[in-house]
């Protein structure tokens, strides 16, 4: 650790209450670097100075404790602010010999900028999907901090935030129902932990900060990212529906969902205008990816959407709640009582009727690659990794029934082409 440079006038709350306020006391540190005081109304304050091409640059390092103690952020003793002054001179030196003209330390809005620019210049994939996600929760919560000021239980409580922000208050009755929701805002938050701690490794990288244990040590969820292998089979969906019987318009729903594979917030949306019933299609133009789909509907679908709009005009609702669209999180109750009607235990999302609907499609041999389309996947993994498991009893049943008999005492086939096994 460098020495602390005394000085008899800043060192101690009392020396520097005997300045005189409203002027600045500057102290050589080392050569070219001063550590500088002011006494305001409100307090003193510490600065930092250092010389270049012919003139002095100056910084704020923060409030001197003079009526707090310190904690080296917000407020810093001498030897604090010593130590903060040599920091911010090293990474100006830093960011002199990568060409960086920025004259105020790196921010967390810096650090995501150089980043995106390296990305940019390298052609990476989805980098739209990237920016979008940093300026939602990253630039909004910490773009204007300090990367040398970060520290780990900041980002710790940054990253828990991002799972509990958006979660309403349930009672313990809905908690098994919103388990796949907990899981996705999870997921949701490491992608987001990590697109800043890729920028943050960039930074230090390039030397721009100085160390990186402050997010090294921020560690994602576990257990987020595996595939969820709950889906009802055929006889649980036909019970769901006919307990949901009681409440015509969530009934409706329900089997809008199991014929489409839409998300609760596409089924609300949905028009008359996006169904195209002759050729057996419907058109999901606002999907949580972001790109739109077709999704192909069977016989039974299009004669049940055929009967569900019949008479009404084309910007009409599909599914409509007495009258009106589905609101947020309106699913979640009749969802709890059909499970109960239908004596399915534990109860389900109403989310796992999309993962019903590709289930049954995959166990019937369906390609991967269509229920992918079908779903609006971006990527085939995400299928596989969801889905993959029920592929085997496909594969297996598919098998036993196409591999022909070898049995002589069985087999039908020409005596001449029959084989016989020894």
């Amino acid at each position: 650790m460098a020495r602390t440079v005394r000085d008899a006038s800043l060192d101690t709350r009392s020396a520097r209450l005997r300045l005189p306020p409203e002027r600045k006391h500057w102290r050589l540190i080392e050569g070219g670097l001063h550590i500088g005081y002011r006494r305001g109304p409100r307090g003193g304050a510490w600065l930092a100075r250092r010389h270049t091409g012919g003139r002095y640059v100056e910084t704020v390092l923060g409030a001197s404790d003079d009526k707090a103690d310190p904690d080296g952020l917000a407020v810093r003793s001498y030897r604090q602010a010593i130590e903060a002054a040599r920091s911010w001179w090293q990474e100006a030196i830093r960011r002199e010999k990568l060409g960086d003209c920025r004259t105020s330390p790196l921010t967390v809005n810096d650090a995501l900028g150089d980043y995106f620019s390296e990305c940019e210049q390298r052609g990476a994939k989805s980098l739209g999907k990237i920016r979008s996600a940093a300026a939602s929760s990253i630039r909004t919560e910490l773009g204007t901090l300090q990367v040398a000021d970060l520290t780990t239980k900041r980002l710790k409580d940054w990253h828990a935030a991002l799972v509990t922000r958006s979660r309403r208050r349930r009672s313990s009755r809905d908690s098994a129902v919103d388990e796949d929701a907990l899981r996705s805002r999870r997921a949701t938050a490491n992608r987001h932990l990590t697109i800043l701690k890729a920028a943050l490794n960039h930074a230090f990288k390039e030397e721009a900060a100085s160390d990186d244990r402050a997010w090294r040590r921020v560690r994602p969820f576990k257990g987020v990212d595996k595939p969820l292998e709950r889906y009802l089979v055929e006889a649980e969906v036909k019970r769901l529906i006919n307990a949901a019987g009681a409440d015509p318009d969530f009934r409706a729903l329900v089997r809008g969902a199991i014929y489409t594979g839409a998300r609760y917030g596409e089924l609300a949306r949905m028009q008359v205008a996006d169904l195209d019933l002759e050729n057996g299609t419907l058109a999901i133009k606002v999907a949580k990816s972001g790109k739109p789909r077709h999704v192909v509907l069977t016989a039974e679908a299009v004669t049940f959407l055929r009967q569900m709009v019949a008479g009404r005009a084309r910007d009409a609702l599909v599914f409509q709640r007495g009258g009106r669209e589905w609101r947020a999180s309106e699913q979640l109750r009749p969802m709890r009582e059909a499970c109960r009607g239908a004596s399915i235990q534990p109860p389900v999302g109403f989310h796992i009727l999309r993962h019903s609907h590709a289930t049954m499609l995959v166990s019937r041999g369906v390609p991967m690659a269509f229920v992918a389309d079908q779903l609006g996947h971006a990527d085939l993994r995400m299928t596989t990794r969801h889905y993959g498991h029920v592929a085997p009893d496909a594969k297996a049943q598919a098998i036993r029934a196409q591999f022909p008999s070898l049995d002589e005492e069985r087999s039908t086939t020409d005596p001449v082409s029959a084989v016989s096994i020894r």
